[in-house]
């Protein structure tokens, strides 16, 4: 058996940072105003959104600065406080133009790449919540925050009708890191030791992982021994979207191909690898 390996995206930040910028200064007064799957959020609100995940890790991380919010004691209680964190930084942002918000990501962005290179992607960080919510390698926290970045991209790309950044050296180490989500999707499910659930996402940007059961608990893997009781097939573009909520499990399914134990492997369907 084999387990997977870290996912190292530090080098990958600045060129994604190009790739927005050039997107977002070829937009159209009229493209900046699209909506997006984003509910009640235009193109220009996702890249504000962006500038305010920026202004956070340079702010609380980078710098240290405490804030004081809402007392956390569930996951309800997180995923409220950075809604409400969103939606505030949203509204007030909306009354900058689109140049001053292309300068603030350049400037913002270039400083946030420079502090994630500072750091030792070996060490260990804070949790991860979508992936267990316990304390996680800088590397896999990298590797989340890499998806925000990415995926947000791409929902602005999906808007404005321009694709692109969609190359495997961005796209695989997104689907990796979404992966990572499964064992915590699968926490409560009850099955026999050595029951195992493969995941396949097809297209050059896929790959295939293994779920064993062993011990009472799910590890993840990317090589095991034995055939999977269940397995699900999904294609990589459906696969990112529904993994952050940009389509429905049930319009997933329709595009899924599913064999063996069913209830196990739709379950897959049900991993989201985002927060809010």
């Amino acid at each position: 058996m084999k387990a997977p390996k870290p996912i190292i995206t530090v080098d990958l930040f600045p060129d994604l940072l190009e790739e927005l910028l050039a997107l977002l200064g070829s937009l159209s007064a009229d493209d900046w105003k699209r909506p997006t799957v984003c509910a009640g959020w235009s193109v220009k609100d996702i890249a504000l959104h962006l500038l305010g995940g920026e202004v956070g890790i340079l702010s609380r991380k980078r710098d240290q600065f405490s804030f004081v919010g809402a007392e956390i004691t569930s996951w309800d209680d997180l995923v409220q406080l950075i809604n409400d964190l969103n939606d505030i930084w949203v509204r007030a942002m909306r009354r900058i133009s689109p140049p001053l918000l292309i300068d603030l990501l350049r400037l913002t962005g270039k400083q946030t790449c420079e502090y994630f290179k500072s750091l030792d992607p070996f060490a260990m960080g804070g949790p991860v919540d979508w992936a267990g919510g316990k304390d996680a390698p800088v590397w896999l926290d990298l590797a989340r925050e890499f998806t925000e970045r990415w995926h947000h991209q791409q929902q602005i790309r999906d808007a404005v009708g321009k694709p692109g950044a969609n190359e495997s050296r961005f796209f695989a180490p997104v689907l990796d890191a979404f992966v990572r989500a499964l064992p915590h999707t699968y926490r409560e499910v009850e099955a026999k030791d050595e029951t195992l659930l493969a995941l396949t996402i097809t297209g050059e940007s896929g790959g295939r992982w293994f779920l064993l059961r062993r011990d009472a608990k799910w590890n993840l893997f990317v090589e095991v021994d034995g055939e999977p009781t269940a397995e699900v097939i999904i294609d990589q573009e459906t696969a990112w979207r529904l993994f952050t909520k940009g389509v429905s499990r049930e319009t997933a399914a329709k595009k899924a191909a599913i064999t063996g134990d069913r209830k196990l492997a739709s379950k897959a369907l049900e991993m989201i690898s985002v927060i809010a």
